[in-house]
């Protein structure tokens, strides 16, 4: 302001002198005027302004932050250095909102007869899951023609119960039949589809998880470039009947066909390997992917269940990158959780174990719980009567928890294999 003042013009020698005053006056009282708006101005844009946005941006995701963190997260849960007896005390500690969701993706819950918890667990957390899929089918060869086994397993009230909710109900069907007979000839293929879609529509089913990869592989299938295609071209045909069919619960929508996938063993792809090729070819006809993300080790060679780093690699080979360009794939996987853990016998093998299994080892032998970085996962050694020394994998809060920043990462679903050996408090993840 002092140099406008410097370059006021100076009054001429005939002005009256109260005139110059006058005028200076004036001018030292704009100016100060001016100086005044000014500092409101930037009072109000710098100072104000700022501090209000910042008020109300702590207000608005505070709150949304104390609502997306989970039961188990509030409560300090989920951490690497858990301690058995902390898992012992709190694993059947749920919150008592049950319903409602925090893994705001599609998640497929499969369930198991030979594991009778999961079927009230779905029942507990039915608003959680989107899709649920008992695991009750088998289509099998019987003479020169097919028969789908298993109706046996269906529980009548167990499903009215499931459908007062909104999670689709696609039972499992195994494909076990002679794969060459079935597809190459076309009366066969028929007849498979025609058992499935019966199925569906007098069962009321929203559709089915069918699983067929694995078996095919076994029998070489994948190996030969015609069957390959044929069976996929079988894939299609199947998604594209159960698609022109509308759900009885809901005829503004088909039937759904979810696949079953296991993950690519490298980068370099082999004929049975399920890729990106396939999965593009299938997209369409296919509701959705469940990708076996889990089984990473075996009583060959221990070690975790599913490495963090391994899942992500995986959908790497089949996706490409995460981002915009990868979304309308990603939307479609299921990205596999296991809920069950492993007892390995360091010398001698060892298989899987449930929750209930897995608490009656930590109250046996109050084993000191590792955090294995790398993998993402807890584990334990004890010796038992014999001497002979174990390691156990099993899961946590925290590594269900990272898995599920995964899949969110890439825009996948997940699919939890089996909710019937998980803890209870793994569901207020969910």
């Amino acid at each position: 302001m002092a140099k406008r003042r410097d370059r006021r013009v100076a009054p001429s020698p005939g002005r009256p002198k109260n005139r110059v005053e006058s005028a200076a006056r004036l001018d030292q009282f704009s100016d100060s005027a001016s100086d005044r708006k000014l500092i409101t101005i930037f009072v109000i844009f710098f100072i104000v302004i700022p501090t209000v946005s910042v008020l109300l941006y702590c207000t608005k995701y505070s709150t949304r932050a104390n609502r997306s963190a989970t039961h188990m997260h509030q409560r300090g849960l989920v951490k690497t250095d858990v301690n058995y007896q902390e898992i012992l005390t709190e694993n059947s500690k749920v919150s008592e909102n049950a319903s409602h969701r925090y893994y705001t993706y599609p998640v497929l819950a499969y369930i198991t007869p030979w594991n009778s918890k999961g079927y009230e667990l779905a029942k507990m957390f039915n608003s959680k899951f989107t899709h649920l899929s008992p695991v009750w089918y088998d289509l099998k060869s019987q003479g020169t023609s097919l028969i789908l086994e298993g109706r046996h397993n269906a529980d009548a009230g167990w499903l009215l119960e499931l459908r007062k909710g909104d999670a689709l109900v696609l039972p499992r069907v195994v494909l076990e039949a002679f794969p060459k007979e079935l597809l190459r000839k076309k009366k066969l293929r028929d007849k498979a589809i025609d058992l499935i879609l019966t199925e569906c529509k007098e069962m009321e089913y929203d559709g089915i998880v069918l699983e067929s990869w694995s078996t095919w592989t076994a029998y070489g299938i994948l190996h030969d470039p015609e069957l390959r295609n044929m069976a996929l071209e079988f894939i299609k045909q199947l998604g594209n009947a159960l698609h022109s069919v509308n759900s009885v619960r809901n005829r503004k929508q088909h039937l759904q066909l979810v696949y079953v996938i296991g993950p690519p063993h490298s980068e370099k792809f082999q004929p049975h390997d399920f890729g990106p090729v396939d999965l593009q070819s299938l997209s369409d006809a296919v509701d959705g992917f469940s990708l076996m993300t889990y089984d990473f080790s075996g009583p060959h060679n221990p070690g975790p269940n599913a490495p963090l780093k391994w899942i992500s690699f995986t959908l790497q080979l089949l996706l490409g990158s995460p981002g915009i360009g990868t979304r309308s794939l990603a939307r479609k996987i299921f990205l596999g959780i296991n809920f069950y853990g492993n007892d390995f016998v360091l010398s001698e093998g060892g298989g899987a174990i449930t929750g209930r299994e897995y608490l009656n080892l930590l109250q046996k032998h109050k084993p000191a719980l590792q955090w294995e970085k790398n993998s993402g996962e807890h584990f334990f050694f004890f010796s038992d009567e014999n001497q002979v020394k174990h390691a156990v994998f099993y899961p946590s809060l925290i590594s269900i928890s990272m898995r599920l920043e995964e899949a969110k990462l890439w825009g996948t679903g997940i699919a939890i294999w089996e909710i019937g050996q998980g803890l209870d408090y793994f569901f207020d993840l969910l």
